[in-house]
């Protein structure tokens, strides 16, 4: 055991492959850089020893940013525009609506206002308010615009995309500002006419998942997943370098490991998650999904110390990462509760089991992700190797005939996320995915 430990705390095999994924530079979905990311991705899957590595293309709707801006007064403020906002410009009053809960919609008069949310959400709410469900909330309320405002301090205006596959455009011009940017507007401007602009081309365009695997050739299989595109704005090593950069890494242990595996592993880099989930939601569509015995998706890995596993409800998915932890005397933080922010979800509303790794942070919402910050000398090559080790042995564990993932009812997912209150903003977003 203890030298394939040993292999995987020497190997500069993923941090290498993070370093190359940000030199890229833009990864935004459907861009040239997101196809160079998935090429040196599904290079490195190979060359770490997994087999039939290729691309699967599909197409989306494309956005590239041109000019945005904000004036106020006599003031032009700093900002950039969110994906998939329309190429549009709009003059009307600002209200500054705080968090921007569902609660201060219902008892506040926004319609044909711009509205400014933060992009946090309040200590007394018990789940985080997603920036999509604010905007939506804008639009369905007669708002003419949206500034969304970094809860962050630094000067660091925040991205993200906002509309939905069936609406990839959105309704309302929508911006990033930051912290400081938001305060200096709601001091100054609220209930004051201001300007809003965005220049964007929307385009047909091109993403693609990245697709290996190792071990037996059983029907059944085991999903290690990332996703390899990133905001225009940043390298994008955080959000989700890293991620894809740990499936390489795992690529390379599983292989050395490859006589223990019980169960096919494939290794996926989906492509355009930043947009919709859309390259997991298009394989989730056409795969044979009962052959899937468990997802483990890699979004947010490397951040922070601690790995964290959001189990979705699937208690075999928990107990392994406990078991795992115990033998190792390491940490795994264990979450049970259901959150269909990542590409997991695109397999997890149907029933499939699946989980989120990230890692704990302290902080609220992304930190420095979504923002020129999310660069790479914030991550440290240790953290990456030490959650690979957990991750490796995570993987093998799950791929173990004797233990059994049930898939779930997707009635009960859909209790839970009432129970969670997540069903409201999926509403609204257009995201809930069961009949009423």
């Amino acid at each position: 055991m203890s030298a394939w430990i040993g292999s995987v705390f020497e190997s500069d095999i993923g941090w290498t492959h993070l370093e190359d994924l940000v030199d890229v530079g833009n990864r935004m979905a459907g861009s040239d850089g997101e196809r160079e990311a998935a090429e040196l991705t599904r290079d490195a899957l190979a060359d770490a020893g997994a087999r039939n590595a290729r691309l699967e293309p599909f197409e989306i709707q494309g956005w590239t940013r041109g000019d945005s801006a904000i004036t106020a007064g006599d003031t032009t403020q700093e900002c950039i525009a969110l994906p998939r906002s329309p190429d549009e410009r709009v003059v009307a009053p600002l209200i500054d609506l705080g968090y921007g809960m569902p609660e201060d919609f219902a008892e506040t008069d926004v319609e044909d206002a711009i509205v400014m949310v933060r992009s946090d959400s309040p200590d007394y709410y018990d789940r985080y308010v997603h920036r999509r469900e604010k905007y939506y909330h804008a639009v369905e309320n007669g708002a003419v615009g949206f500034v969304y405002r970094n809860h962050v301090e630094g000067c660091l205006p925040p991205t993200g995309s906002v509309g939905t596959d069936a609406d990839p455009v959105g309704a309302i011009p929508a911006l990033g500002v930051s912290n400081e940017v938001g305060a200096r507007l709601a001091r100054r401007f609220d209930g004051e006419s201001i300007t809003v602009s965005v220049e964007a081309d929307i385009h047909p365009a091109e993403s693609q998942n990245v697709r290996a695997e190792l071990g037996p050739d059983t029907d059944e299989r085991v999903l290690v997943t990332s996703h390899v595109d990133a905001h225009d704005i940043a390298e994008g090593a955080m959000d989700n370098g890293a991620g894809t950069a740990m499936i390489v890494e795992l690529a390379n242990a599983l292989a050395a490991r490859e006589d223990d595996l019980e169960t096919r592993i494939e290794f996926v880099g989906f492509g355009a998650e930043e947009v919709g989930l859309v390259g997991s939601a298009r394989y989730a569509e056409q795969t044979d999904r009962e052959t899937i015995k468990a997802v483990v998706n890699n979004d947010g890995v490397v951040r922070d110390r601690t790995l964290s596993i959001v189990t979705q409800g699937f208690d075999a998915l928990q107990e392994v990462a406990n078991d795992v932890a115990d033998r190792y005397d390491h940490p795994i933080g264990t979450v049970p509760k259901v959150g269909p922010h990542s590409d997991h979800w695109s397999f997890v509303e149907r029933g499939v089991p699946g989980c989120h790794v990230k890692s704990i942070s302290d902080g609220p919402g992304r930190g420095w992700g979504h923002t020129a910050a999310d660069t790479i000398e914030k991550l440290e090559p240790r953290t990456l190797r030490e959650q690979a080790i957990l991750l490796t042995e995570y993987v093998v564990a799950l791929a173990e005939s004797e233990v059994t993932v049930d898939h779930r009812d997707t009635a009960d997912i859909a209790a839970d996320l009432e129970s969670q209150d997540l069903a409201e903003g999926m509403r609204i977003t257009g995201d809930w995915p069961y009949d009423e």
